[in-house]
């Protein structure tokens, strides 16, 4: 059986990964193709519980530690139970976020050493990478005024404009580094236009 393809969406907050993500599950769908859409962290009982405590605002603070070995715990989980299984079964999985958010977040916005995460990713992964991983990229300003209209901030969400320019810089560093694997989205586009655009990768990803 020829082994699914792993399609990874990124992005600070308030670029649009939740609506694009059934998105892109749906228009593979529409081409023949077996798809799961999952989530990170997350996408297991025990990953989604884990994200109820990450995402909490009401929880004292957390060390940046604490909170990058939560996040690969959820992925170790959500890796044996969901993601392989299914690229094994010969699915596509479309997951919104995987560790390039470990890298962006708890690496350029909580600051800790890329080297240690990538030690944590390689122990965790093995040789799991994401196959493409596109990245909705638009101004710090313009995505988070589009959160203020989704109710009660989470504990990321409350965070200031500095930590989110520094986990866009880390985005567009890595999509620079990895051109082969990174496609960039203008998420500033009007709803329609990135769909045009998502429906143009995904119909090339799929022929």
């Amino acid at each position: 059986m020829t082994r699914g393809r792993f399609i990874t969406l990124e992005g600070i907050e308030g670029v649009g990964k939740t609506t694009h993500g059934p998105f892109v599950a749906e228009h593979l769908k529409a081409l023949g193709r077996d798809c799961v859409l999952t989530r990170e962290p997350g996408g297991t009982a025990l990953g989604e519980a884990l994200r109820a405590v990450l995402l909490d605002p009401k929880l004292p603070g957390m060390a940046p530690l604490t909170e990058l070995l939560l996040m690969f715990a959820a992925r170790a989980e959500h890796i044996a139970r969901v993601i392989e299984p299914a690229l094994a079964a010969g699915q596509w999985v479309v997951c919104d976020r995987f560790t390039d958010a470990t890298f962006a977040y708890q690496g350029g916005g909580r600051g800790l050493d890329a080297q240690a995460i990538a030690t944590l990713e390689q122990f965790v992964q093995g040789a799991l990478r994401p196959d493409v991983t596109v990245l909705f990229d638009a101004p710090v300003e313009l995505a988070l005024e589009r959160t203020r209209h989704r109710g009660a901030a989470d504990r990321f969400e409350q965070e200031r404009h500095d930590f989110f320019r520094r986990v866009r810089d880390c985005y567009l560093a890595r999509a620079a580094a990895e051109p082969a694997r990174f496609r960039t989205v203008d998420a500033a586009m009007p709803l329609e236009q990135v769909q045009a655009t998502l429906a143009a990768l995904v119909g090339e990803l799929a022929a």
